[in-house]
Order: C-alpha cells, then structure tokens, then sequence
C-alpha cells in the first residue's frame, strides 16, 4: 500500500485523502496512518507546487560545470553559502571525477545567466567554469522510481 500511496503523491500531491484511498482501495483511516507514517520515516520530505519556468518568463536552462584548484573547508562554505544564496540555482551537486560541481541554474536569458556568473566569480574563486545552454528539456520528472517490495 506504501507504494501505491507514494506513486499517487508523486503524481499528484494535491489528491484529496478520499481520492487516495479509492485508488489504493482502502479506507481513509489506514491510508492517513500510512501517510502519516511515512513523513514521521522521512520518506515524505515536503509536498512542493511545480511551477512552469517558461509561464514565469524564466526561459533560459544553463547547466554549469565547475571545476576549482581550493579544496579547503572556508572556500567550501564560502561557495556553498553563494549558492544557497542565489535562487536561480535551482539544483547543485559535487562530483566525482574532473568536473568539481554541476548546478542547474534557471533565468530569463543569457545575460541573466552572464549576470548570476559575475556575482558568483566576485563571490568565490573558481578555476574553471563551462555553461551549457539547454535547447530542448526531454524529460523532466521529480519522481522517483519506487522499489518493489523486497528490492
């Protein structure tokens, strides 16, 4: 049952607790005890709107690849404050092998994107810096794939 709950939230978290329990064929205590249950584990972090990027006027998807000489703990802390700091980071990760970090930065167009990579570079000192225009999102899902029982 976890599962099919978990499925139809992340399908669609606005579906009222009636709507999931004739879904998943249950009644609405057992399914709220379930939801409940499973935001108390963690596994329900937060239930979040999805807005469009493009009906904001924010047309403009830039993948940019950091690559740094500092590895140290202030530069650290540093960076990762800039980038908390600035909401058209919309996703940050550090990796592993020869780029240092990836972020998903969203603006209105390039000189938008020029704008976010000046402050940042005024900010922190950064080796290398590659950004990578999206031309076409193919897909795009916050969903996650949920394991089967036992997996």
């Amino acid at each position: 049952m976890d599962r099919k709950i978990l499925s139809l939230l992340q399908e669609d978290a606005s579906l009222s607790l009636d709507q999931i329990a004739d879904r998943v064929g249950a009644s609405k205590t057992p399914v709220w005890n379930r939801i409940r249950k499973l935001r108390e584990a963690g596994v329900i972090r937060r239930q979040v709107a999805i807005l469009d990027p493009e009906a904001l006027g924010l047309e403009a998807c830039f993948f940019v690849l950091i690559r740094t000489s500092e590895h140290d703990k202030d530069w650290a802390a540093r960076f990762l404050k800039a980038l908390r700091d600035r909401p058209e980071v919309i996703e940050a990760h550090r990796l592993a092998g020869d780029i240092d970090y990836i972020l998903k930065v969203q603006v209105k167009n390039a000189r938008a994107y020029d704008r976010f990579y000046q402050s940042l570079i005024g900010e922190v000192k950064i080796h290398n810096v590659t950004a990578l225009l999206s031309m076409e999102e193919i897909k795009a899902t916050s969903a996650l794939p949920i394991p089967e029982a036992g997996r």
